[in-house]
């Protein structure tokens, strides 16, 4: 058979690829029959269900009867890159927008202030939480600029938390597949702090009160770190509407330690929010203290209830009842 890479160009598994054109050529099978194939053998039950699991989530498969079958890959496939093509357009019209806004308002604008803070990160964080008054808004993708840097919280976040500063964050979903950075995310919120998670977050921003903000940059070389600071103006505006926009979009991080006692809302609201957040089966289990088999199960179970064929459509059907 001709090597194919079709549905892991799609960020599909190689294992799910496998499955779907096994089905394909085969007709119907149950999962046991599929481990009889030559090209899945030594591959577990489980891991086998949680391919079929990939190929259902976006319609390529369906189940009846415990049987796995096949279906057409255009309809499908087709609905995820049109998908795809509008945040793709989305993206390219927002980075235009915004660049051209950058050039009009920032060449010899004295609200705009880059600075070279490769050796000394912190201070301008610091600058941010020990002046901020009444709240401070931040996106975060976590460190920019090269180097190996811990996560760790941002110098005066806890002392400004304490002091009742309201602190709002959403975190890029990509660092919370790090536990130590979500160890440092739990902390903050433990102190006070709002916490929501975005799956793509574009860039680091701090923004004090209504005073200020500040973006951190890779430094055209790629290995030191600058920071822009904005003043007031229509950039700020701009930066503070980019955060909020965010903000309506990202789902809530539960404090850690926060237990689900079962799937039905709204005791599965920490479930339903690590993944709407866009974390993993594996990062789910690891916070929730389960096996990546019981998540794929609680899950299957939460469609059931909803009705909803794919984990997008629960995400959907969750958030229609109040879930999330």
């Amino acid at each position: 058979m001709r090597t194919l890479r079709p549905l892991q160009d799609l960020g599909l598994s190689a294992r799910a690829e496998t499955v779907y054109l096994a089905l394909v050529e085969r007709g119907p099978q149950t999962p046991a029959e599929l481990t009889g194939r030559p090209e899945l053998a030594g591959v577990p039950l489980d891991g086998l269900k949680d391919a079929a699991a990939e190929l259902g989530d976006i319609g390529l498969v369906s189940r009846t009867g415990g049987r796995l079958t096949a279906q057409p890959p255009r309809a499908v496939l087709e609905a995820v890159a049109e998908r795809r093509a509008r945040q793709a357009r989305a993206a390219y019209e927002s980075a235009t927008a915004l660049s051209q806004y950058w050039l009009d308002h920032t060449a010899g604008a004295s609200y705009v202030e880059v600075v070279d803070t490769s050796e000394r990160r912190g201070e301008v964080q610091s600058w941010v939480h020990n002046g901020a008054v009444s709240q401070v808004r931040a996106l975060s993708i976590g460190p920019v600029g090269g180097g190996d840097r811990m996560p760790e919280v941002g110098p005066g976040t806890l002392d400004a938390l304490a002091r009742g500063v309201a602190y709002r964050v959403v975190y890029s979903a990509n660092i919370l597949q790090d536990p130590k950075a979500l160890d440092v995310a739990h902390e903050c919120v433990a102190r006070g702090e709002q916490a929501r998670v975005f799956p793509d977050v574009a860039l680091n921003v701090l923004v004090c009160d209504d005073r200020f903000a500040v973006v951190s940059v890779a430094a055209p070389n790629r290995t030191g770190h600058h920071s822009v600071v904005v003043q007031p103006s229509g950039l700020l505006d701009g930066l503070t509407g980019v955060f909020e926009s965010y903000w309506q979009l990202a789902v809530p991080l539960p404090p850690a330690g926060e237990t689900v006692k079962s799937e039905a809302a709204p005791e599965g609201r920490q479930l339903l929010s690590y993944l709407s957040a866009g974390l993993t089966d594996e990062s789910i289990a690891r916070e929730l203290g389960v096996s990546e088999r019981t998540v794929a199960r609680r899950i299957a179970r939460l469609q059931e209830m909803l009705g909803a064929k794919t984990r997008f459509q629960l995400g959907i059907q969750a958030s229609r009842r109040g879930w999330l």
